[in-house]
């Protein structure tokens, strides 16, 4: 039995756009709908934000739907890896910080699906004398 298209005014639409997806595939016939529901990362719910200043840089990383005992970090003073999992999700994700910073002074809170790493910028190299 066909829908009423009073009840769905865009049908007709999305199936066109659907339509034209396929014929850009190579005639695929790929059925987009098919795969509703389930998700293979946290893709457009995930935004990560790097805030830099003098004193410190700041990562800020939107993982919905993770407890917080599935998060696990990584830092080797130029980049941090996030790894988290939810029932349905997986994210794995290596960020390169734009400066290398002191991995052993980060700070880490997730509050309300956000996460935030705090760490000190590393040192000025040493000098080397040469004798």
């Amino acid at each position: 039995m066909r829908r009423d298209d009073r009840d769905e005014p865009f049908d007709d639409f999305f199936r066109e756009i659907e339509r034209m997806m396929n014929e850009m595939m190579g005639g695929a016939n790929v059925d987009f709908e098919s795969n509703a529901g389930v998700e293979t990362g946290f893709g457009a719910d995930t935004h990560v934000d790097i805030h830099e200043t003098d004193d410190e840089l700041r990562v800020v990383a939107d993982l919905p739907g993770v407890e917080k005992e599935n998060i696990d970090l990584e830092c080797d003073g130029e980049h941090l890896t996030i790894s988290a999992r939810s029932d349905h999700r997986e994210y794995d994700e290596r960020i390169s910080l734009p400066r290398r910073v002191d991995e052993h002074t980060a700070t880490a809170t997730y509050n309300n699906g956000v996460l935030e790493v705090v760490f000190d910028p590393a040192d000025g190299s040493s000098d080397i004398d040469l004798e």
